[in-house]
């Protein structure tokens, strides 16, 4: 079976990028267009950014929280849903026979997922893989997760996840988080945070472009993109995910 993108990785990205940029590597996307935007900042770790802000942080007005964008879920699928009812909503939401859709488990974490793929899930932008994730403990839905990558899709190029990848943070840079949880362009290992935001609940969104980075004249990096990764979390600080208890071993 495929590999599902689970939480674990998505608590340290999430604490790299929520710390704020240093200054800016120059680490873009390879493309054939013209050229991509400088990146804001590097991965560095939290200490190293300490007192920083996001480029687009602080060029958002302020907005109060009935102004941000809240983050339920996917489409018709709310966090806090059981598997029966997000079936329900997946079947609904990509008229798809129930069948098409597939179970998997994660034997570290102790979660249960939901997949399934669909073409154009974003106009023109190829199939991709939706996976819903169900908590260790609460057995219901924390994580809606997106991958287009050339396993979901074989005539995926660079320059389509490139694109796609565009889009997306252009919708969401529109779309009201905070203010001060929203970061672009943003190295990380293995890639390229275009877009993190929260809303006033910290359920987040995050945009990753993962490929190979190779060096460039200048001390520029240019990634070249193998895959696209969109995910809707409740609760990326602290996931129901299953843990050893503390002094256990």
């Amino acid at each position: 079976m495929r590999k599902i993108y689970l939480l674990p990785a998505l608590v340290g990205l999430l604490t790299s990028v929520a710390a704020g940029p240093l200054a800016a590597q120059g680490a873009v996307p390879k493309q054939k267009a013209a050229p991509a935007p400088r990146a804001a900042a590097t991965g560095a770790a939290p200490a190293a950014a300490a007192g920083a802000t996001s480029t687009a942080a602080a060029e958002t007005p302020a907005a109060d929280d009935k102004a941000i964008k809240a983050i339920d879920g996917f489409r018709s699928a709310k966090f806090g849903m059981n598997e029966a009812d997000v079936r329900a909503a997946m079947t609904r939401d990509f008229s798809t026979k129930p069948d098409a859709i597939r179970a998997q488990d994660n034997a570290s974490e102790l979660t249960h997922s939901l997949l399934l793929s669909v073409p154009e899930l974003l106009p023109n932008g190829g199939t991709a893989e939706l996976s819903y994730v169900f908590g260790y403990k609460s057995k219901s839905l924390i994580q809606i997760g997106a991958v287009w990558s050339k396993g979901t899709d074989t005539a995926m190029t660079p320059e389509k996840l490139f694109s796609n990848a565009n889009i997306l943070r252009a919708h969401f840079m529109g779309e009201g988080f905070k203010p001060d949880s929203i970061a672009v362009n943003m190295p990380v290992a293995g890639g390229i945070v275009m877009f993190r935001g929260s809303d006033a609940k910290d359920r987040s969104v995050i945009l990753l472009l993962q490929g190979t980075f190779e060096n460039k004249e200048n001390n520029q990096r240019v990634l070249t993109p193998t895959s696209l990764l969109l995910f809707y979390v409740a609760d990326a600080k602290s996931p129901d995910i299953f843990k050893l208890p503390p002094g256990q071993f």
